[in-house]
């Protein structure tokens, strides 16, 4: 057995396997299936400061390879979570890390101070995807002045370990990486989901409410690998891959160019003991190729 033990800042993970916001509940839910604190870390859903509905449906559509949403942050509030789901699962054996939206830089500031207060939480992943109300609707993260202010505002009322989850739907992912790093980020996951839409031709209608979504799976996957190879190249703090893993070869190919640990989503859809079999398989992987930790294939691709 190899060691899969990885550091992200001062959080300590078993191994790098993590599950993707929106794609694991709050983790309880998938309990009846298998031991979760097996699991490097749970990062639970989308949480905001004020209660969201979410948007109307149809608000999920599959695609070839992958699928849309457009679920819309729906959620009960910080507040609910802290009554109501943080007494349930704060005592879960892994680590428990909340993912945080907002559609203003106060909003982001004052849930992530709610959460600092939590003790059994010791990370929080931050969501700048988000629209700017108060900048006409673009999104804090497609600016590097956007991404390093709303960071650095965080950083201030947020004493934890800091990950900042960026959006492929930029022009240059490394110098909004840079940015979360300059703002104070502990770490930077990726990617957020690309941007998508799917047509009804018979009806002449999209398929999701909004019309556009955000689309994830397996057909995401080389676009996420290449940016987590840039960003592992321009920055110093450590990465976090996600975007179409669905199985321990694909979270190895993470790996070696550059994340130290990665994040399984859709593919929890299909299977709900996916992350322990992609644990199971990097330990088979470095065993077979005879190496002592997973640290040593992080970054180890030969170009």
């Amino acid at each position: 057995m190899a060691d899969l033990s990885v550091n992200i800042g001062e959080l300590q993970l078993k191994n790098p396997v993590m599950t993707a916001s929106g794609t694991f509940g709050y983790g309880e839910e998938f309990a009846d299936f298998m031991d979760i604190a097996r699991i490097g870390g749970i990062i639970v859903k989308g949480t905001t400061l004020h209660k969201r509905e979410g948007n109307p449906y149809p608000r999920m559509a599959e695609t070839p390879s992958g699928m849309l949403n457009a679920v819309g942050l729906q959620n009960k509030g910080v507040h609910y979570f802290v009554e109501h789901i943080y007494p349930r699962i704060k005592d879960i054996g892994t680590n428990m890390i909340v993912n945080v939206s907002g559609s203003a830089i106060e909003d982001y500031v004052e849930t992530a101070a709610i959460i600092n207060e939590l003790v059994n939480i010791p990370a929080i992943e931050l969501n700048i995807s988000c629209p700017n109300v108060k900048q006409g609707g673009m999104a804090f993260g497609v600016t590097a002045r956007g991404a390093e202010e709303v960071v650095s505002a965080v950083r201030k009322a947020y004493r934890k370990t800091l990950i900042v989850k960026l959006s492929p739907n930029v022009t240059d992912i490394t110098e909004i990486a840079r940015a979360a790093e300059a703002g104070g980020a502990d770490s930077v996951s990726l990617i957020n989901t690309l941007l998508g839409m799917a047509i009804d031709a018979e009806r002449r209608r999209p398929l999701l409410s909004t019309v556009t979504g955000g689309m994830s799976g397996a057909a995401v996957k080389p676009i996420a690998l290449r940016m987590v190879w840039q960003v592992a190249r321009a920055v110093k703090i450590p990465v976090i891959g996600l975007g179409g893993i669905m199985n321990a070869r694909d979270a190895v190919e993470f790996l070696l160019a550059g994340a130290t640990a990665i994040q399984i989503g859709t593919a929890n859809f299909i299977d709900p003991t996916v992350t322990l079999k992609v644990a199971e398989g990097i330990n088979d992987y470095l065993d077979r190729h005879g190496y002592q930790s997973v640290r040593q294939i992080i970054g180890a691709l030969e170009v």
